[in-house]
């Protein structure tokens, strides 16, 4: 059960059928599709890659990034998905973590100085695929085995991967058809979300692994969103609410425009929790019945969704659990909390991850007996509805990208001028949460927010540089010492 056996099936029924699709007119039959992820396990045999080996890959959305994670996983190499928008430091650390045999990389990416060995996509990639021999049979892989590492911030300021197995993705992918109504072999979904991301990947690989088509689009504005959707007529999307703020932000004259030219069924929202206001203008723009929004998280997969009859009704609420999910809301003491009483959320499912990499004491904190925890906190209403009432302790999601404070913080405090600092996330009608930086100067030095902001700028990728600085005496804490980050996000809200 892998993904690019899901796709050679696929392609059996339906060689010549359109699979892939870009918004700058690049497309791929089932037939060149399955062509191509062949020629990539060839570029790997070709690099004497092996099974369990790390291929890093560093891109924007582009076909290649589906043919590259098919067809490096189908030899068992995992493939690690980073952020291209990381800097030249943040991958130096993944580096080290990960330790990639071989970097495959965008022109526009940034790499530390020394990098494993590199791959440019483009002429150079071409170039090595062309070159590469017939790869030898596939080894046989346990569907159980990890096929990709997704990396996501921890509380101590570093990345931690995210081992995703193929079972996980493929019945997850199933489940999704059943659920969403728009991943079968006759629909067309477009795919909008970084595939650097779990749910991004997911959702651009979904419709492939059913033998439907999927279209990638690059640009997030919403002139380039609306036109996708009456251009190419797909009949389901993924978004996050920051694409729909910006879409409902945009000029009357645009909306109208192209109101009602779409042919979606379906759109799913996930990453951040939507708005009541921003549910009802996408119901009131796009049509009744469409709209879904999920909770989940990259260790748990999609956790709960809640389906359009229930997205007004039940307006905080992110639904019921998601198909073959369990989910139990549990106090300090480890027992099931009763109805409307706030207890941690724990889920148990085929979709949950196999561990983090290299983070044994994290893995043992995540998976308790088979259940996973990411230390959100949610209430349970008598109809089984959930409510997330906290997330991960201190984590921000901005525009639909997690970022822990502790990562900025570290990069503020290495400047000299700074004595101590504290980031915490504030409402944003744009991103759902700004990054905004509370700094101490350390004494007798002059620091400038002008000062923090290049550092962070230089040392970080664009979306954890904080959108606001402000200068304190001290920071608040409390007889522990512990400092007290909601009287931050208090006086954050008053400022």
């Amino acid at each position: 059960m892998t993904i690019a056996r899901g796709i050679r099936c696929a392609a059996t029924a339906a060689p010549d059928k359109l699979a892939l699709l870009d918004s700058d007119g690049a497309s791929r039959t089932y037939r060149e599709l399955t062509g191509r992820i062949t020629q990539t396990g060839g570029l790997a045999a070709s690099r004497e890659l092996d099974k369990g080996d790390v291929v890093a890959l560093i891109a924007p959305n582009c076909i290649e990034y589906i043919e590259t994670v098919a067809g490096l996983s189908e030899r068992g190499i995992i493939v690690a998905t980073l952020n291209p928008a990381l800097s030249a430091e943040e991958l130096d650390g993944i580096f080290r973590d990960c330790e990639p045999r071989l970097v495959i990389a965008a022109e526009s990416v940034a790499l530390p100085d020394p990098a494993p060995e590199t791959l440019r996509l483009g002429d150079e990639f071409e170039r090595a695929l062309a070159a590469a021999p017939p790869p030898p049979p596939a080894p046989a892989i346990d569907e159980r085995e990890s096929f990709s590492i997704a990396y996501t911030s921890g509380t101590t300021g570093h990345p931690k991967g995210v081992l995703l197995s193929h079972r996980s993705r493929c019945l997850l992918f199933a489940a999704m058809a059943t659920e969403y109504g728009c991943f079968g072999r006759d629909d067309h979904f477009l795919a909008l979300a970084p595939m650097c991301h779990g749910a991004g990947l997911a959702f651009a690989f979904a419709p492939l692994f059913h033998g439907g088509r999927c279209t990638l689009v690059y640009s997030s504005e919403p002139d380039d969103i609306l036109e996708a959707l009456a251009d190419h007529e797909p009949n389901g999307i993924f978004v996050v609410p920051t694409h729909l703020h910006r879409l409902f932000a945009a000029e009357a004259g645009l909306l109208e425009r192209y109101r009602g030219r779409h042919r979606l069924r379906t759109i799913i929202s996930n990453a951040a929790a939507l708005a009541p206001a921003l549910k009802k203008a996408a119901v009131a723009y796009f049509g009744e019945g469409l709209l879904h929004e999920t909770y989940g998280s990259t260790e748990g997969g999609i956790v709960t969704n809640i389906r359009p009859a229930d997205l007004l009704r039940k307006p905080r609420s992110v639904g019921t659990a998601f198909l073959n999910m369990e989910i139990e809301l549990r106090r300090e003491d480890g027992s099931i909390a009763d109805s409307y009483e706030p207890g941690e959320l724990f889920c148990r499912s085929p979709y949950t991850f196999n561990g983090y990499l290299n983070r044994p004491e994290d893995t043992a904190a995540a998976i308790v007996d088979g259940w996973v925890t990411v230390g959100d906190l949610a209430v349970r209403d008598p109809d089984g509805f959930i409510t997330i009432t906290d997330r991960k302790k201190d984590m921000i999601v901005t525009g639909g990208m997690n970022v822990y404070p502790r990562e900025v913080e570290n990069a503020i405090e290495q400047l000299t001028g700074v004595a101590e600092c504290a980031v915490v996330g504030e409402p944003d009608d744009e991103w759902g949460e700004s990054l905004h930086a509370f700094v101490v100067r350390a004494a007798g030095r002059s620091i400038s927010v002008d000062d923090i902001l290049a550092a962070c700028r230089s040392a970080l990728a664009p979306y954890k540089v904080p959108k606001r600085v402000s200068f304190l005496g001290a920071l608040p804490r409390n007889a522990s010492g512990k400092i007290m980050k909601r009287s931050l996000v208090d006086a954050a809200a008053d400022r």
